[in-house]
């Protein structure tokens, strides 16, 4: 990898492998959001779309679209061979989040992040292509691909989380936060001394802090400083000069700004097509009043990059893989679940986890873990237990184990009254309204039953090493893909 510079050093390493495809004087007004998800759901690995020329706007003010929508760039972003298969990379990151002691971030004067600055008066958010994606969209989101960074009064923790933002004004943005949310919960704890809470987003950066930002750790874990484990080194941060907080010195676009007591001001905001496909009942079927973040300044590197990942139907991933696995894999592992032989998170709502079977109840204990760890707690819906023959990231397997492995009457289990959100499309409009925001999860248990698991029906399966022995000496022949 070259000399760190964030997202830079990511492009640099993806261009070298023809990973990105530069598209021309498209309009942020829907056509972009368009053909990002379309190019998702109708070609497999679809490169990298960096958006220049955009209609409105100058050379060099751009949009990068589905930045880790193939397994290469996955992998390069982080710092793995290019080749590195899917279940590989998840198991490197849940290796290196066990075993990679945090890393703090270290202050520095300056970054490229501060090569041009807007203060007060000057500040107009609009200055960026700010995108509208989707038909029904309530305007315009600078916050999809974003980090949103706020300092706990309390104890000094510093979290970033990843939330939808609105662009009402030139100096004024909408946020919407699910209960529960660390950042929300932050923010809470200045309302209620009647004070407003300091913030800092920051809009195109780093892939691996922007998948730190948008997975679930406990709360009093920094992510800043687990990404830094993860580089080997720390992230560059400069103390923003109006509210103390660390602005990564190497990301793309910063603001620094304050949110206000909802008693103080709200503006509408949404709706907003959101990650489950749809937009949602209950109060967030249309615009609703909701916090608002006070822009104080802007900070922005020459040729500044947005980052696109507006939320798409599920059958258009943003991902090849999902970090998030790698993340529950630890947190299993540390919650003392044996034999966890693979993890991964097709969708929010859908988790497989292979395990090693070693004694009766550890299918169950596996499962009741997955509800319990902070990356797999909240917006759930299924999660399937497998053997550890069967690749977790492969729904081909995933689906021939839950058909010849379940007896449906004894092998599902429901779970009532799970940690949820007003965005589950599922939740009755009252309830999506007013809460409570709980739903239940079904756990299935597709492994072999542990009293006869000995006597269960061999596969007919061809090995691992068979088939790896004909991909060797047929490649030539045949495009097999790599998983």
């Amino acid at each position: 990898m070259p000399q760190y510079d964030g997202l830079r050093s990511f492009l640099a390493e993806c261009e070298k492998r023809g990973e990105v495809t530069v598209i021309r004087n498209a309009d942020w007004n829907l056509e972009i959001g368009a053909l990002t998800e379309t190019a998702c759901e109708l070609i497999d690995e679809p490169p990298a779309l960096m958006f220049d020329e955009i209609q409105g706007y100058p050379q060099g003010f751009r949009v990068l679209s589905i930045p880790a929508g193939s397994r290469v760039r996955m992998a390069i972003a982080l710092g793995l061979p290019a080749d590195t298969p899917k279940m590989e990379i998840v198991r490197h990151a849940a290796q290196r989040l066990k075993n990679a002691p945090p890393i703090p971030p270290r202050e520095v004067a300056t970054g490229p992040v501060m090569q041009n600055i807007m203060r007060d008066n000057e500040v107009d958010l609009l200055k960026f292509p700010v995108l509208k994606s989707h038909r029904g969209d309530g305007g315009r989101y600078i916050g999809t691909g974003d980090t949103f960074i706020n300092r706990d009064p309390e104890s000094g923790y510093v979290n970033m989380g990843t939330y939808r933002m609105q662009v009402h004004e030139r100096n004024l943005l909408g946020i919407w936060q699910s209960p529960g949310q660390q950042g929300r919960l932050i923010a809470e704890r200045y309302w209620r001394d009647g004070k407003a809470c300091p913030v800092v987003a920051t809009f195109g950066g780093d892939p691996l802090l922007f998948f730190l930002s948008h997975t679930k750790f406990p709360f009093g874990i920094s992510e800043l400083d687990r990404a830094g484990g993860m580089l080997g080194e720390p992230v560059e941060v400069v103390t923003g000069p109006l509210t103390g907080l660390p602005i990564p010195a190497h990301c793309e676009i910063a603001i620094e700004g304050e949110m206000l007591p909802p008693d103080v001001e709200t503006r509408l905001e949404g709706p907003f097509g959101e990650w489950p496909g749809y937009y949602t009942v209950g109060s967030k079927g249309a615009a609703d009043e909701q916090p608002v973040i006070r822009v104080k300044a802007v900070y922005y590197r020459n040729d500044p990059i947005l980052l696109n990942m507006a939320p798409q139907w599920p059958g258009a991933p943003h991902h090849a893989v999902r970090f998030e696995g790698g993340i529950l894999w630890q947190q299993l592992e540390a919650a003392g679940v044996p034999g966890i032989a693979g993890t991964y998170v097709h969708h929010m709502f859908l988790v497989v986890v292979a395990i090693k079977q070693q004694y009766a109840g550890h299918a169950k204990q596996a499962g009741m873990a997955v509800l319990g760890c902070s990356a797999s707690a909240r917006n759930g819906r299924f999660v399937v237990i497998v053997d550890e023959d069967i690749d977790p990231s492969n729904m081909d397997e995933v689906i021939w184990a839950m058909t010849t492995r379940v007896d449906p009457a004894t092998d599902i289990e429901i779970v009532q009254n799970c940690w949820a959100t007003p965005l589950d499309p599922r939740m009755p409009p009252e309830q999506a309204a007013n809460g409570p925001h709980v739903n239940s999860r079904a756990i299935y248990y597709a492994v072999r039953p542990w009293a006869w698991k000995d006597k269960f029906p061999p596969v007919n399966r061809i090995g691992k090493d068979q088939r790896d022995a004909m991909v060797k000496k047929y490649a030539g022949q045949l495009p097999f893909p790599r998983r």
